[in-house]
């Protein structure tokens, strides 16, 4: 009896491990949220550093950088993102895409460049619908302009066209293995320019932008996982700006959270001795400043306030000479003060006391 109690125990345990092991299984990529790893602000940020789109492709792809950990075909390898470009008149479409497989491409986000009519220079960057949901976009604000404008609108400029495929890339690039997202993510905020501004909006500046992507358009990896779509990975929100609201997630405010928490650090010197400096001017009971501006602090005070305590010698000496002119009961004024007073008094008092002999 006890053996088949003991045969059963074990058998239970053996069972219940079992279980246990199914319920670790580790996620793959079909069920991993796609959009963690390619940051669009990221995007925008080496937009604006580079010279022109093809330093731009080699900012995408620089292993030292890492601004992609797109593995789409599941190779345990991060995919190489090339650049095309479409161009008429005004505007300038810039597809980036996924090279997955030979001639199968997936396009991750596109770039829109319009110039206005009064010249001003449009940037959206917009995630893919399959990839981000609707309407996915950051348009960038640069703290100056960008040099890779200097050329867009030349005479001869011919667009881009990245000639690098399956198998052929250029000699700096190495394939590296995704990182886990919570290391991708520190690795973004770091490599962010943080002088620029990246502002979330929800609506397309440029119609023809659209118009020239609808016969450009490659979805290799949409067309190999028809139901992966993000309304389908995320039913309940309309793309990723929506879902990261949702969940909690920082990372949308990440960027602006550590730029304002930089400005709130200390400053220059110079900027904290012109903030000390009109504090003395503004506040009577401030503390000690700057001697400087003790000086002009003090002076002024004496200026206005009878009851001052005491103060530098050349401010003493003005203060007390005003008063002995208004003051008949002042105290003992400097020398020079008090002949002119006294001498006054004795022009003045026919009842003075005694006076020289001669008068």
């Amino acid at each position: 009896m006890k053996t088949k109690l003991l045969l059963l125990s074990l058998l239970t345990f053996v069972f219940a491990t079992q279980i246990q092991a199914q319920n670790r299984t580790s996620v793959n990529a079909m069920n991993a949220e796609i959009s963690d790893n390619l940051d669009l602000r990221a995007v925008a940020s080496i937009f604006g550093d580079s010279k022109d789109l093809q330093d731009f492709e080699r900012r995408l792809n620089d292993p030292e950088l890492q601004i992609s950990n797109l593995d789409l075909n599941n190779d345990n390898e991060v995919d190489y993102l090339r650049v095309i470009e479409t161009v008429e008149n005004r505007t300038h479409l810039i597809i980036i895409q996924s090279v997955l497989d030979e001639d199968v491409y997936q396009d991750v986000a596109t770039i829109d460049v319009e110039k206005g009519r009064n010249n001003k220079i449009h940037v959206q960057v917009i995630g893919d619908v399959f990839m981000y949901g609707e309407n996915y976009i950051y348009e960038p604000i640069y703290y100056s302009t960008p040099v890779i404008y200097a050329s867009f609108w030349s005479a001869n400029y011919r667009p881009y066209y990245s000639s690098w495929n399956w198998g052929y890339y250029p000699s700096y690039y190495y394939a590296w293995n995704p990182f886990p997202v919570f290391r991708y993510r520190n690795n973004i905020n770091i490599n962010l320019n943080i002088n620029n501004n990246y502002n979330y909006v929800n609506t397309r500046r440029s119609n023809r932008a659209v118009v020239l992507y609808n016969s450009r358009r490659s979805n290799g990896y949409e067309r190999q996982n028809p139901n992966y779509s993000f309304s389908r990975r995320n039913a309940n929100v309309t793309n990723r700006y929506e879902l990261d609201q949702r969940r909690g997630s920082k990372n949308g405010s990440s960027y602006s959270n550590r730029r304002a928490a930089t400005s709130r650090e200390s400053g220059t010197q110079r900027v904290g001795s012109s903030r000390n400096y009109s504090q003395n001017r503004t506040n009577p009971s401030g503390q000690e400043t700057p001697q400087r501006g003790n000086s002009q602090r003090d002076y002024s005070q004496n200026r206005s306030n009878p009851s001052s305590q005491e103060t530098p010698q050349r401010g003493n000496s003005q203060r007390d000479y005003s008063q002995n002119r208004s003051n008949p009961s002042s105290q003992a004024d400097p020398q020079r003060g008090n002949s002119q007073r006294d001498y006054s008094q004795n022009r003045s008092n026919a009842s003075s006391q005694a006076a020289p002999q001669r008068g």
